[in-house]
């Protein structure tokens, strides 16, 4: 009698247990398309997220679509062969002026620096005058412009005073090591490298902002996606930017981490690789998106006074929406 009622107590028990667990909410897989450039920092972020699983825990797909470009990027999320890229706020204003809905989250805060060898003399931005500086990314590059915008209050004009040479990050990085350059303007990553070879930084470029009117560390560059997209699949962009952040606090607090994703970066001694690890954990976003955004607005009028509508487009202003406000706030 005895078993007959464990018998029973226990099949109770089990058909309780698969009650329970059919009326417990489920939380689908759903899928984002990442596009990611190979040698990217978020091609970091993406190896932490499948080296720890973040991804499955959060029944989050994330498929990366690698690219070759920033350029790429743009026209893999425009042509709807990518959900969400990683691109800046001032590409999303000007898409939103000319009637596309972007929307922008912050991704980071690292940007790069005006880099010298240390025996330069060259000791302040004043001493560019008359000497060879290298400029990543052309003549539109962002900092590159708020660079000349903030000169220009001194009444030093760089494209006039000095002797400008523009072209891609890792040639002109080359340059300045071997001399050929007297200074160089770059990313952060060929700074950080810059660094591990005994370059110093005149100037950071998050230095500059500040001096231009920003109140803090602004996020330049951050995840774009279509808002309307976004609208209808709000699980799968607040599951993707928590899984993300996760990824980054992993990585601002874990070295072992580092030496996982070390052949990702490119890193070919230890000092370079503490370099990047250095960088990238300084340009981890930490601000609310309201400051995030007031920022963005005061820079922008600084770009659209210096670059015209080739830099900003239509609009003297920072367009409305054109950062992303998750639904629990920031």
């Amino acid at each position: 009698m005895k078993n007959a009622v464990k018998s029973a107590a226990g099949c109770l028990l089990a058909v309780v247990i698969i009650a329970l667990a059919s009326a417990r909410p489920s939380c689908a897989a759903e899928t984002v398309r990442l596009a990611v450039q190979k040698t990217g920092t978020l091609s970091w972020e993406l190896a932490v997220i499948r080296a720890r699983g973040l991804d499955k825990q959060a029944d989050l797909i994330i498929e990366a679509v690698e690219l070759a470009s920033p350029e790429s990027g743009k026209i893999a999320l425009r042509g709807g062969s990518a959900d969400v890229i990683v691109s800046d706020w001032l590409w999303v204003s000007r898409e939103r002026q000319l009637g596309a809905k972007l929307t922008f989250y912050p991704y980071s805060s690292a940007l790069g620096a005006v880099m010298v060898p240390d025996a330069s003399p060259i000791r302040t931005l004043a001493d560019l005058k008359g000497r060879k500086l290298a400029v990543a990314g052309g003549a539109i590059d962002k900092s590159w412009l708020l660079l000349r915008a903030f000169m220009k209050r001194d009444g030093i004009d760089l494209t006039s005073d000095a002797t400008i040479a523009y072209g891609a990050p890792p040639l002109l990085a080359r340059k300045t090591i071997s001399g050929e350059m007297d200074a160089n303007l770059n990313y952060w990553n060929f700074c950080a490298a810059l660094e591990a070879k005994g370059f110093r930084r005149l100037v950071g470029m998050e230095d500059i902002l500040l001096k231009l009117g920003a109140k803090g560390r602004t996020a330049m560059i951050g995840y774009v996606f279509n808002e309307t997209w976004a609208a209808s699949h709000r699980e799968a962009i607040t599951r993707f930017l928590a899984v993300t952040g996760q990824a980054k606090e992993i990585l601002a607090t874990s070295d072992a981490d580092w030496d996982i994703i070390a052949p990702l970066t490119g890193a070919t001694d230890a000092a370079t690789l503490r370099a990047y690890r250095e960088r990238y954990r300084e340009g981890i976003p930490r601000r609310p998106i309201a400051e995030e955004e007031a920022d963005a607005r005061t820079l922008y009028r600084v770009l659209a006074g210096i670059g015209g509508a080739e830099i900003v487009g239509p609009g003297q202003d920072l367009d409305p929406g054109t950062f992303y406000r998750p639904a629990t706030g920031g």
